[in-house]
């Protein structure tokens, strides 16, 4: 018989820990390779991690709701030889000779997950430096070139993360404290945990109290943090999706047996969007202090309501994407969030979001804006409506017409309303008036 650890993988560069949220499987349990064994939480999303080898899972080591360092074993399987040696050879990282004939058990250190950043036997680091050099150092790489563009001496500094580690948020805050933080140009701002003003509630006789999830946790100061940052101000337009929806009727059925794909309202919404962005600039961007990144990638987040919370995915450079590109990449990223099945640079680098809570009956709402974005779109329920129209012949009558209302807010800093207006009205027109040779 073989032992094969199974470490907790780095789902990212920027990834010193994450959290087993669930157990899939029991101890003795008998797993197939790349089966599904635990799911686990880091700071940028959350995924169900595949046994590294077939075998019978003999131990778990870190029980569910324990955060760790990656690289940390946190389950062993045991499998015979023969399925050890293909196993360990699949990986990036060099496995542990196995032991001595005297030996109960070889032991063979393998990476679950496909992050390509598994070590050999756990002590090996993804970018070269040992385990032990990155406990000392209490880092990722991007904490350590952070804090060398600073002058910051990581060893002086007791971080938040597992024994001690600096996370990228403990760095990113000290940075900014000190008065000398330059923004990141792309990637999440730093979020702190909030820290509520004022005494807290009390809980009452027959109250339950639960701990957050992590994933509700980061909501939480993500969404704090952005109301902190941004000048918040919403408008919202009234949309006639009328045409859409009859382009649509009439073409679905041959769209969805061509590309495979089920056709909804937000493609359309999309591609809408994408010409707005390219028309106005400034919702495609970010505040750097007093500088502005004017964005030439178009990245649409769009929002997707989990049961245990939220994540929004992106789909990179959409203005390349016809409308089958973009309807397939939104199926796909939808589907893979609501399977844990997201990769971590599939929820970064977005540049606008979209999110659509009118699938749940909103009229409208006013989102929060994902920092470091500026603006975001929110879709009320599309629904028949009774509207006054002028006919033909300049009489007003009245019709049944397939409306939504489109709320935006944006960030005051660098958008004035006459440009979040002028914007919306564009993507209105852009809509009421779609070209059914798009499709």
């Amino acid at each position: 018989m073989a032992r094969i650890d199974v470490i907790m993988p780095q789902m990212g560069e920027s990834i010193a820990e994450g959290t087993v949220s669930k157990w899939l499987k029991k101890v003795g349990d008998v797993v197939k390779r790349d089966e599904p064994i635990f799911e686990i939480s880091t700071d940028k999303v959350d995924a169900e991690i595949p046994s590294p080898s077939a075998g019978r899972l003999s131990e778990i080591l870190v029980g569910e709701g324990s955060t760790v360092a990656v690289q940390t074993v946190v389950a062993r399987i045991e499998t015979d030889v023969a399925a050890a040696v293909p196993a360990a050879a699949a990986t990036p990282a060099p496995a542990v000779a196995a032991k001595s004939a005297a030996a109960p058990a070889a032991s063979t250190t393998v990476a679950a997950g496909a992050g390509g950043h598994g070590a050999g036997n756990g002590r090996t680091a993804g970018n070269g430096a040992s385990f032990e050099e990155r406990v000392r150092t209490k880092s990722s790489p991007l904490v350590r070139k952070i804090a060398a563009e600073h002058g910051i001496e990581l060893t002086s500094i007791s971080g938040s993360g597992i024994a001690g580690r600096v996370t990228k948020r403990d760095i990113e805050s000290l940075v900014a404290n000190r008065g000398t933080a330059k923004p990141p140009v792309v990637g999440r701002p730093a979020v702190s945990h909030v820290v509520a003003e004022g005494p807290l509630p009390e809980a009452w006789p027959g109250d339950v109290v639960e701990p957050m999830s992590k994933m509700r946790a980061l909501i939480s100061d993500h969404m704090v943090l952005s109301r902190r940052t941004s000048a918040h101000v919403t408008s919202v337009f009234e949309v006639d999706l009328t045409r859409v929806a009859r382009i649509r009727a009439k073409k679905r059925a041959e769209f969805e047996a061509a590309a495979g794909q089920r056709l909804s309202y937000l493609p359309f919404i999309i591609k809408a969007t994408i010409d707005g962005l390219r028309q106005f600039p400034a919702l495609n961007a970010s505040v750097a202090g007093t500088d502005v990144i004017y964005r030439k990638q178009y990245n649409i987040g769009i929002a997707v309501a989990l049961e245990w919370g939220l994540i929004v995915p992106v789909i990179k450079h959409a203005d390349e994407l016809s409308m089958t590109g973009i309807t397939r990449a939104l199926n796909d990223l939808a589907n893979r969030a609501r399977a844990k099945r997201l990769k971590p640079e599939e929820v970064e680098d977005g540049t606008f979001t979209i999110t659509n809570p009118g699938v749940f009956g909103s009229l409208m709402g006013t989102p929060i804006i994902n920092q470091p974005q500026v603006a975001i779109m929110g879709i009320g329920a599309i629904e028949k409506r009774p509207k006054v129209i002028e006919g033909e012949d300049g009489e007003d009558t009245i019709a049944i017409r397939t409306c939504a209302y489109f709320s935006l807010s944006f960030d005051h800093r660098l958008i004035d309303g006459a440009v979040a207006d002028e914007f919306l009205a564009f993507v209105k027109k852009q809509l009421e008036t779609f070209p059914e040779a798009a499709l």
